[in-house]
């Protein structure tokens, strides 16, 4: 009897330690399937930001690319050494295909400035500006603007299109369909309207093409310079005195010869009439 209790009783432990088990392995499982649920839920955010931003990139390169800008930019720099700045901007115009196309010096009792304007291919117009920046001290002011002439360019340009048929049609009809006088004037006088307008926009795509193609960019150097007053007196000194007066005795002997050189027919008159009248004499 006390067996068959002690027997029952080991089967009930194993039957209590077998449902402990089993209850383990189901949380532990449940918790092992978010675990993939969120994986799964970071990973497709992942997908979309790479989706978005590759649709933003995508957008970005349909700027057209045969747009008509002209820039210009007018700057005012403070520099320490305004010879060593000129020099070191002009340095890198130069490696950058620019030039110089006029230059103005001034040097007064408060600063010493110089202004001058760069002719830079646009594409190294922003390369230009900044290398600028690594050469003085104080930027006061940049202003840049840009004016979009495209519209004009392509008007422009189909309306020369235009214009060179007309001139051919005109130019056929002048070959083959005027047969008297009047009409080879008329049409040579129509010819020589549309050749001037040809020219005319000719010269303005010429003009707008090397404005868009060379970008402007006025530069002001500035260096500012100890202010020193004007003395009211000024006192010369043993050295100033003996140079003035070299300078004098030279004035004074060129001053007598050009005199001798302005008398010359009374100096020989003078000697003709001492030899004749010193021959008397001795008669």
């Amino acid at each position: 009897m006390k067996a068959m209790r002690v027997k029952n009783g080991l089967k009930i432990s194993v039957i209590i330690m077998f449902i402990f088990m089993y209850g383990c392995k189901q949380s532990s499982y449940k918790e092992f399937v978010m675990a993939d649920a969120v994986e799964v839920s970071e990973s497709y955010e992942i997908v979309e930001e790479k989706e978005m931003t590759y649709k933003l990139n995508s957008n970005q390169t349909n700027v057209p690319l045969n747009l008509k800008i002209i820039k210009t930019a007018s700057s005012r720099y403070k520099v320490k050494n305004i010879v060593t700045a000129t020099r070191r901007i002009k340095i890198i115009a130069q490696k950058h295909g620019a030039y110089i196309s006029d230059l103005r010096f001034q040097n007064d009792l408060y600063k010493k400035e110089n202004r001058f304007t760069i002719k830079v291919p646009q594409k190294y117009f922003d390369t230009v500006m900044d290398s600028v920046n690594t050469v003085v001290d104080f930027v006061e002011y940049e202003n840049i603007t840009t004016k979009d002439v495209t519209e004009e360019y392509i008007d422009i340009e189909t309306r020369l299109k235009t214009k060179l048929e007309v001139k051919a049609r005109y130019e056929t009809i002048l070959r083959k369909n005027a047969k008297t006088v009047e009409d080879i004037l008329l049409t040579e006088d129509k010819l020589r309207i549309i050749q001037e307008e040809i020219e005319s926009a000719q010269g303005r795509l010429k003009y707008l093409t090397n404005k868009v193609a060379f970008s402007t960019i006025q530069i002001d150097l500035y260096e500012p310079v100890e202010y020193k007053a004007e003395p009211e007196t000024y006192t010369k000194t043993f050295w100033d005195e003996t140079k003035q007066g070299f300078a004098n005795g030279w004035w004074y002997i060129k001053s007598f010869v050009v005199v001798l050189i302005n008398l010359w027919p009374l100096l020989i008159i003078g000697l003709v009439t001492f030899f004749f009248v010193r021959k008397r004499l001795k008669k």
